[in-house]
């Protein structure tokens, strides 16, 4: 029997919240659901989830908050934000501790449904993947697998979007990977969030990367990036 998906809901509207886990548990994910970031906190540490749902406004402890504590625990579980519309900044600083996606209210359960089978097959795809590639990039190895980079005696273990980012990259090594493509193959879709979102990983695989000046990520205006070796 396979083992159902379960889901960490962090939602202080009690309607929504209800309504949601409701729907979710129909839908066959195994569902708790916590009124605010610190009981979420506390239900994360005592039980495993395999993907998170956060609010980000909530009591006691919000969603940015909740997202970077989880993130000290385990750096690679899928986080879904729930945000209130014209909160570019939020989302934008998701973006920045690892978040996977953002969902703006009001939303269709459909849509909810739909990011987060997107996610998990994502990551089914990864894990049954036969692609043990590792890559060299100057004094750098990637090991796409692991998602750990290597550089000397440092060694960095990558979010699942830095890994994601990176391995499109060396497989477009020193040609253009349009903008778009990888938008849409890493967040589905290519809307102005994402595209910000995926702007802060450049950045930061910029910054793993700068101990070699042999190895450089570029920009191509109007096109994309391109992996100089």
């Amino acid at each position: 029997m396979e083992k159902k998906v379960k889901l960490l809901l962090a939602e202080d509207d009690e309607n929504l919240g209800l309504l949601l886990k409701e729907y979710l548990i129909a839908k066959g994910y195994d569902t708790d659901l916590y009124p605010d970031g610190e009981a979420a906190y506390k239900g994360f540490r005592n039980h495993s989830y395999n993907l998170c749902i956060l609010d980000i406004m909530m009591p006691r402890k919000d969603g940015i908050s909740l997202a970077k504590d989880i993130r000290l625990i385990n750096m690679d579980i899928p986080i879904i934000f729930l945000t209130a519309k014209n909160m570019k900044e939020d989302v934008l600083e998701g973006f920045k501790i690892g978040a996977d996606d953002y969902i703006t209210k009001p939303f269709s359960m459909e849509e909810l449904i739909f990011r987060i089978e997107a996610i998990m097959r994502r990551i089914l795809q990864d894990t049954n993947s036969p692609d043990d590639a590792v890559y060299k990039l100057g004094i750098y190895t990637f090991d796409t697998r692991k998602q750990i980079l290597t550089g000397g005696e440092e060694e960095v273990k990558l979010t699942t979007k830095e890994a994601e980012l990176l391995r499109l990259l060396c497989n477009n090594a020193n040609k253009v990977l349009e903008r778009n493509f990888a938008l849409k193959t890493i967040w589905i879709d290519d809307n102005y969030f994402n595209a910000r979102s995926m702007d802060v990983y450049i950045t930061k695989l910029r910054k793993h990367l700068k101990d070699d000046p042999k190895v450089e990520i570029i920009n191509v205006h109007g096109k994309g990036y391109k992996l100089i070796l």
